[in-house]
């Protein structure tokens, strides 16, 4: 079985990897990278216009063979629905659909986030109101290697509002490197992306 995750931020990959080593390890993964797609979101460009890329990555991964393809940058959301309907009959799992499912079951939901646009696309995601929080400078951080500096910032935004929610969702794949901290700093269940879509492959796929 292989699974392609196709990843738009270099600090993606290694979250979720890990989670299919401890959770899952029986899939062979394909990662396919184009940091092009988060620069170009930063710099103005419109989801629309980077539809046709995001099409041409998944068909490069069915070509490789992939049973399912899974995203791991939150930003692209309608770029990806766009791709399950080109592919019905495989997995096409957008970076958070699963973290939002187990969101489900709690009241109110603290959504975090590192890549700015993110938080332009995501919310509507869950169909509900919820409380939302950019964490300012970790990924600046996290892009010179200073892992320390983003854990403890993003520990210090979810404890600042960590009174409005009854659960964090983390929105990125790197935060998953912060949900102890998190979950220390808050004293609240710490939802995960890596580890909801791993789950949720499994349940599909197994």
């Amino acid at each position: 079985m292989r699974i392609a995750l196709i990843s738009a931020l270099y600090h993606s990959i290694a979250p979720i990897s890990v989670a299919f080593e401890t959770m899952w390890p029986e899939p062979k993964l394909a990662n396919i990278l184009d940091t092009s797609l988060s620069g170009d979101l930063a710099n103005g460009h419109s989801l629309d216009s980077m539809t046709p890329r995001f099409l041409r990555l998944a068909h490069y991964a069915v070509d490789t063979g992939a049973d399912a393809i899974l995203f791991t940058c939150s930003a692209f959301g309608p770029c990806i629905e766009a791709l399950a309907a080109e592919f019905p009959n495989m997995p096409v799992l957008k970076p958070n659909e699963a973290m939002i499912e187990d969101a489900e079951p709690f009241g109110r939901v603290g959504l975090m986030a590192t890549f700015g646009p993110s938080l332009n696309t995501l919310p509507a995601e869950f169909g509900r109101p919820i409380r939302m929080k950019l964490i300012e400078g970790a990924l600046a951080a996290l892009d010179v290697g200073d892992v320390a500096t983003h854990d403890r910032l993003s520990a210090e935004a979810a404890e600042s509002f960590a009174s409005e929610c009854d659960v964090i969702a983390l929105g990125q794949f790197s935060l998953a490197r912060a949900a102890d901290g998190i979950a220390k700093a808050t004293g609240l269940p710490v939802l995960t992306t890596p580890g909801s879509a791993v789950k949720k492959l499994q349940r599909l796929l197994a």
